[in-house]
Parts: structure tokens; C-alpha cells; sequence
């Protein structure tokens, strides 16, 4: 497996769901540990480390500036991640229709772009601070498939309209999204990530 990583196994042993953690610029694969056992602390763990480097410090895909994608390179990681997640849940025994990617800002960027190209991956997500990393030229069938975007009304990275575009393209795929603005900026708050863990029990019911 090609990504630097590390997995928790589920409490109970059965990896019945797992949280594919995906973190932000500079982050590293333990980063959303905390939080992932914060949302659901009876699933799996695979956190992931991204293989693009920004001044030293990890991404998941190239940006050509703030806000502005390789395209390019981005639909290569997205395929190469996805692979990896794949060849992950075999390795580790986990269950392929039940992982959920948890990813704050590059990571939830990615996470989306799994959506639109991957759509067998993900069974859903919960998206911090994303934006839409790429139009594709078809949308997927993205029926069944649940999604959580915890957006900032005053975050200075990604405007209002492109998180609200990223939810509308979601939902015309038919997925289930639920956009929740925050009165903040780019950083998280301790009042969404409550709203993110009662979203998560909902899942596991």
C-alpha cells in the first residue's frame, strides 16, 4: 500500500464501519484521530498521510494557488487514494459498504473528489471547510449516499457560493447532504463538531 498510514481497530473488533480520516495542509495521517473518536468512537480508524508536498508540508493534491487546483494531478491522487482505500479494507478486513471519510479542508477536498469520480468508495462524509475540487463531466450516481458539509460563513479560503455549489453538484448526484453554516471562519468550532457526532450516531442506528 502505497500511502503512509495508520489504522485503530473498531472497539468491538468487527471494523463494521470505519472513519477514513483525511486531513488538512500540513496535517499528518494521526491528525483527526482525536476527532474521529470524537464523532464515532466505536468505528475503525484509517488515517491517511497525502504524498504532495506544499513547502514541506503534506497534501493530497497540487494547487496552483489559494483556492486554484491542478486539476490534473488532482484526479490522479483521487484515483491513486481510492485504490489505496480499496486495497486498505482488504487488507485490514474492514467493510467496504460502510466507510465514511472525515476530511477538514484539503482533506474534505479530496473526500469530494472521491465522490464525483470514485463513487464506490464512500458510502458518505462529512466535509469541513470544502470546496468543489472539480466539475466533472458527468455527474455519478450518488443515491443512498449521505453527506455533511460543516461550512464557515466568514471563512477567507472558501467563499459561501462554493460551498453552496459543492452542495447543490452533491445533491444533484443524488446524494442525502445536509450544509451547515457556521458563524466562523476557516478553523473549527466545538458547537459543530457536536452536530458532526450526532449526524455520525445516526448512522451507526
Amino acid at each position: 500500500m502505497t500511502f503512509i498510514h495508520k489504522l485503530i481497530p473498531s472497539a468491538t473488533g468487527t471494523n463494521e464501519i470505519t472513519l477514513l480520516l483525511l486531513h488538512g495542509t500540513g496535517g499528518n495521517e494521526e491528525d483527526l484521530f482525536p476527532l474521529g473518536q470524537f464523532l464515532a468512537p466505536h468505528a475503525a480508524m484509517l488515517g491517511v498521510r497525502g504524498k504532495v508536498l506544499e513547502n514541506g508540508m503534506p497534501r493530497f493534491f497540487r494547487r496552483l494557488a489559494e483556492g486554484v487546483f491542478d486539476e490534473e494531478d488532482l484526479i490522479f491522487r483521487t484515483h491513486e487514494l481510492a485504490q489505496f482505500v480499496e486495497e486498505a479494507a482488504n487488507t485490514y478486513a474492514l467493510n467496504p459498504e460502510r466507510i465514511y471519510a472525515v476530511g477538514y479542508s484539503n482533506g474534505a477536498n479530496i473526500a469530494a473528489s472521491m465522490l464525483f469520480l470514485k463513487p464506490g468508495i464512500l458510502s458518505g462524509a462529512i466535509l469541513f471547510r470544502a470546496m468543489v475540487p472539480l466539475e466533472p463531466s458527468k455527474l455519478p450516481d450518488l443515491t443512498g449516499k449521505r453527506v455533511l458539509m460543516q461550512s464557515g460563513k466568514h471563512d477567507p479560503i472558501v467563499p459561501a457560493s462554493n460551498s453552496e455549489k459543492l452542495a447543490q453538484l452533491l445533491k444533484q448526484a443524488g446524494a442525502e447532504v445536509t450544509l451547515n453554516w457556521q458563524n466562523t471562519g476557516h478553523g473549527l468550532t466545538n458547537s459543530e463538531l457536536t452536530v458532526a457526532q450526532k449526524w455520525m450516531a445516526q448512522l451507526q442506528n
